[in-house]
Parts: structure tokens; C-alpha cells; sequence
């Protein structure tokens, strides 16, 4: 019998936990480690942020879901992963032995990176978190009070842009609602080095397409940006060139601002020697196995995977929920396999689909592969992909509850989109 052990219960790590379950014999062991007891839709998040969704809508106490599926959970952080020993170490000194263990932790949000950055200490929000979307709720019904200039973007390091441009065109959407639009100049600030650029180079007609929207909504925008530091109600901001020249020093003023964070590797698995690169992120190989232990993999947020391209300021790679998907069920299969005395050889497919929404209107990306040169590349703007990502959540969360194994990516959200060959 071997014991196979999940650590992160986000979007990665959960459905592999009921994939594991579903497709290993039940002489096998399935555990689930996750810091608390809630699941939680982290796409909704902007929507939180803006009193769109409540915690209620976007989250749930998955111990019963899991436990009905003969999965084993526990909710507690794990401190230390003794690789060499093969077992975890948790925050109470509980200690966990595997026999393969699976890595899904998603990123640690970096704001120490940027004086003055987040929402614990800092001055600026974030939409990573549902604590850190309640939160910038709160300051924003505050802000309405008394209104003024907002800035939205990613700082220098961010690896996942779609959920800035959501909460700037959502927020822009929200404010022409209540009337208030014309109080409120915004300014959309990026390391990216063109608006659409997305950390993927650009998607299809991605640049025109974002930054026509931006135009129409009189949101003004500076990329290449590096924010040397944040202080209450100002932004420190370099603007580079091409050549990586500083061209121009910005200090900005704001009265609220929404900034994603640049990612990190969680702590327990970026102290494990030889597994992470300078990041923190797990080095795989294209078994998403780690390159120097066997028995651990990983998927996700948490896995290293270099920049699509050199850009004047530095920026990750996205690694969104179709690759995600396509990584935890290539781990699966190879679980499996070596369990069964056989090598393992599945591969993940590495495509990317965005759903974008923009309140009144939304933005579909898919890269095919996500790392270019592409099969398919294809971009698409309207209503539509606001009630495309709205079922997308709903139908997410019912997989969630009953442990439904299918591919959600490629059986629903590509056909929805129209996209039958890949």
C-alpha cells in the first residue's frame, strides 16, 4: 500500500486529490494537508473585491466533500518537507510519511519585495486572497466616500495578470454604475512591457484589443514599470525603454490602489535543497517530476517555468487553470503507472485559457501552446465571456462538492468557445 499525499488544497491541489482517489486502487492512501479548512475559488476574487460575490458564494468547508470520497484530510500548515526522509513536518509537530507526494501549494505572496505593498502593513490591496478581497471592499466603500485617484496593476515579479486588468475593468464598470466614474481619474501601472502583454507574450490581438478597452474607459497606463516603493498615498514608480533604460522617475499620488504582489515559492518547499530554483519554485521535468526526487511532483503556481521572453522589467510566466488541470491529471497517470511497476510517460499539454471578465463586458485568450510558437491562438471580446466565466465559477464549485473528475477545460470551456481541434 502506498500513501500518496496532496499539500495545497487550491484549484491544483484538490482535483488531483479526487483524481488520485478515483483512479488508484483504495489499497492506496490518499491525504490532503491544506493551512485551513476552506476551499476557495481564488478567479472570483475581483468580484469579491468589489462586492460583486460574498465569501459564502466563492468558498466552502471541503473536510465532508473529501472525506465522502474516502480522501483523507487535514487542515494544518506544514512547516518543513523532510525530502530525504520522505515525510512532512506540521505546524504543531505532527509528522506525515509518504510514499510520493504531490506539490500544489500555489505561490507566496511577496509583498515584502516592494516597501509599502499590501494590505498587512502596507498601502496598497490585493485580489489573491479572499481575506485580501474582503478587505479592499471595505476600503472601497470607504474610498467612495470621500473619492479620488486609484491605481491598478501588478508590481515588477507578478506572474498572473488577468486578474488586474478584470479588477481595473470591473472597478471602472462599478463606478459608472453608482455614477461616480467622473471623480475617479485611474492609471493601470505594469511591468509588462505592452498592455495585452498578459507574461505570454501577447495572445492573439491581445495589445490592440486591451489597450482599446483601456482607451474607451480613460484609464491611462505606464509599462515598464518598477515601483521602488509605496507610501500612504503615493507611488514611487521607473519607467524603462526597451534597452532597459530608465527613461522617467513618476511619483504618483492615490487615494486606493490595487497592486498584484510579485510571487514567491512557499517557505516548507523552497528550503528543500535541490527541489526549487531562486524563486522558491519547484524544477520539474516534463513528467512534472521534481529533477532531483523521484517521488515528489508538482503543479501549479509553484512550478518553475521561465519567462516566455526577455522584458526590461522582470515578470513571470502565468500558469493558468487549463494547464494546471492538464498538469495534475499527467501526475496522475504517473502515480499511477509507477505503482503499477510501469514507467512513467504522460506529458501535460501547457495551454492557456483566460476568462476575463470586465463587468460589462469580458475577454477570452487561448494559447495553444501557452509558450510560442502556437497551434492556436485566439482572442475574443464580449458579454458572452462574463456569463461564460460566471457558469465556469458555478460549475467549478459543484466540482469541488462532489469529487467530478472531468476535464473542465477542455470538455466545457473549449467547446463553449467553439474550439474542437487542438
Amino acid at each position: 500500500m502506498a500513501h500518496i499525499v496532496v499539500l495545497g488544497a487550491g484549484t491544483g491541489g484538490t482535483p488531483a486529490a479526487y483524481e488520485l482517489r478515483e483512479a488508484l486502487d483504495k489499497s492506496h492512501q490518499v491525504t490532503l494537508i491544506n493551512a485551513s479548512e476552506t476551499f476557495q475559488f481564488v478567479p472570483s476574487n475581483p468580484w469579491v473585491a468589489l462586492g460583486w460575490r460574498k465569501r459564502q458564494e466563492t468558498t466552502i468547508q471541503i473536510r465532508p466533500y473529501l472525506e465522502r470520497r474516502g480522501i483523507n484530510f487535514i487542515a494544518k500548515r506544514a512547516d518543513k518537507i523532510d525530502a530525504q526522509n520522505n515525510r512532512l513536518v506540521l505546524a504543531d509537530g505532527e509528522e506525515v510519511k509518504y510514499d510520493y507526494l504531490l506539490i500544489a501549494t500555489g505561490p507566496r505572496l511577496a509583498f515584502e519585495l516592494v516597501e509599502g505593498a499590501g494590505p498587512e502593513g502596507g498601502f496598497t490591496h490585493s485580489v489573491c486572497t479572499v481575506d485580501h478581497a474582503e478587505k479592499a471592499y471595505e476600503d472601497y466603500l470607504e474610498f467612495l466616500k470621500n473619492p479620488g485617484h486609484v491605481v491598478v496593476g501588478a508590481f515588477q515579479g507578478a506572474s498572473c495578470f488577468g486578474p488586474a486588468y478584470e479588477y481595473a475593468m470591473a472597478l471602472e464598470t462599478d463606478l459608472r454604475r453608482r455614477k461616480m466614474r467622473h471623480q475617479v481619474p485611474m492609471t493601470y501601472i505594469t511591468s509588462e512591457p505592452y498592455i495585452g502583454h498578459l507574461g505570454l507574450g501577447g495572445v492573439g490581438d491581445s495589445k490592440s484589443l486591451l489597450e482599446g478597452e483601456m482607451r474607451d474607459r480613460h484609464i491611462k497606463w505606464i509599462c515598464n514599470a518598477k515601483v521602488s516603493k509605496v507610501e500612504n498615498g503615493k507611488m514611487y514608480v521607473e519607467e524603462y525603454n526597451d534597452l532597459k533604460e530608465k527613461i522617467r522617475d513618476h511619483v504618483i499620488d492615490f487615494k486606493f490602489s490595487m497592486m498584484l504582489p510579485p510571487f514567491r515559492g512557499a517557505k516548507a518547499v523552497a528550503e528543500v535543497e535541490n527541489l526549487c530554483n531562486p524563486g522558491g519554485f519547484v524544477m520539474v521535468d516534463q513528467y512534472q517530476r521534481s529533477k532531483a526526487y523521484k517521488n515528489i511532483f508538482s503543479a501549479g503556481v509553484c512550478i518553475a517555468i521561465p519567462p516566455v521572453e526577455e522584458t526590461p522589467v522582470p515578470l513571470g510566466t502565468p500558469k493558468t487553470g487549463y494547464m494546471i488541470e492538464s498538469m495534475v491529471t499527467a501526475i496522475v497517470h504517473n502515480i499511477k503507472d509507477e505503482l503499477e511497476g510501469k514507467p512513467a510517460t504522460t506529458t501535460g499539454t501547457w495551454n492557456t485559457i483566460c476568462l476575463a471578465d470586465m463587468g460589462d463586458t469580458g475577454a477570452a485568450f487561448v494559447a495553444l501552446p501557452q509558450i510560442p510558437p502556437r497551434n492556436v491562438t485566439w482572442a475574443k471580446k464580449g458579454k458572452w465571456v462574463h456569463l461564460a466565466k460566471v457558469a465556469f465559477e458555478k460549475y467549478f464549485m459543484y466540482k469541488m462538492k462532489t469529487g467530478h473528475s472531468e476535464p473542465v477545460y477542455e470538455k466545457y470551456v473549449l467547446k463553449a468557445m467553439g474550439i474542437t481541434r487542438l
